[in-house]
């Protein structure tokens, strides 16, 4: 199997290409020609390209590209991450994402494995990739080091952006106070389901809390930016006001 990735900003399923037992395609047309002039030749040509196709999902059933169970490392068989979506494929994980958030099925795997194989030395980008379809039940092909690496600067890169966008939405004064707890809310509930597909349980008493806490910054940021955009020091909405060594 060849490892690697899909292009950066491809949305395209990573998949693996089985090659073993691919039915000929000339004998597809041997026998048509069979069957047209009534012999048997071509019925047994289509059994055998029926056993041969057979044989492919078979091997695709298997886990074809996976490492075998005795050469997977013990950290890598009890990892429990993203075991909830164990019959799910890339195309559905990489939907949800992209209607929701700027990253990829493959970008948001592979940063959150980034984040639970670091080490003192660094990430074990080696032991990610060669072990991807194990650890990630919709990711199908194993990774370069350099494609991990890629993915993960890839996920790194976009919620910058992502952040730069969010934040300046919320100081430009684009949004009421309301509207800016809408967009809060919203953001949060993605965040929390794609923390609970990861495998993290979250108590409700610790989610409120978390919003809570989310929705008094936000409302500190948008004051102060208002501080800054009209430079008064006094809110022209609420007409707080702002003391000189107020932070």
């Amino acid at each position: 199997m060849t490892e690697g990735a899909p292009p950066e900003e491809s949305d395209e399923t990573p998949t693996r290409v089985v090659t073993p037992h691919e039915p000929d395609e000339n004998a597809d047309a041997d026998s048509e020609g069979g069957d047209a002039a009534g012999s048997d030749d071509g019925a047994d040509d289509v059994e055998t390209a029926d056993a041969e196709n057979t044989d492919a999902v078979a091997d695709e059933a298997l886990g074809e590209g996976v490492a075998p169970a005795s050469d997977v490392p013990d950290d890598v068989r009890k990892y429990e991450r993203f075991k909830k979506i164990e019959g799910g494929t890339y195309d559905r994980a990489n939907e949800f994402l992209r209607e929701r958030t700027y990253v990829t099925a493959r970008e948001w795997a592979i940063a959150r494995l980034c984040a639970d194989f670091r080490t003192e030395t660094g990430v074990e980008m080696t032991k990610i990739g060669e072990n991807l379809p194990e650890l990630v039940p919709f990711m199908t092909d194993t990774y370069t080091p350099q494609a991990v690496n890629q993915a993960r600067a890839s996920f790194e890169e976009k919620v910058r952006k992502a952040g730069a966008t969010f934040l300046y939405g919320a100081m430009s004064d684009f949004f009421t106070a309301e509207e800016l707890d809408d967009v809060m809310y919203e953001a949060t509930e993605v965040a929390k389901f794609l923390l609970e597909v990861e495998g993290v349980d979250l108590a409700v008493e610790d989610e409120m809390e978390a919003e809570d806490r989310i929705s008094t910054v936000m409302r500190e940021v948008r004051e102060h930016s208002a501080a800054l955009r009209h430079d008064e020091v006094c809110c022209p909405e609420c007409g707080h006001e702002f003391g000189v060594d107020e932070k």
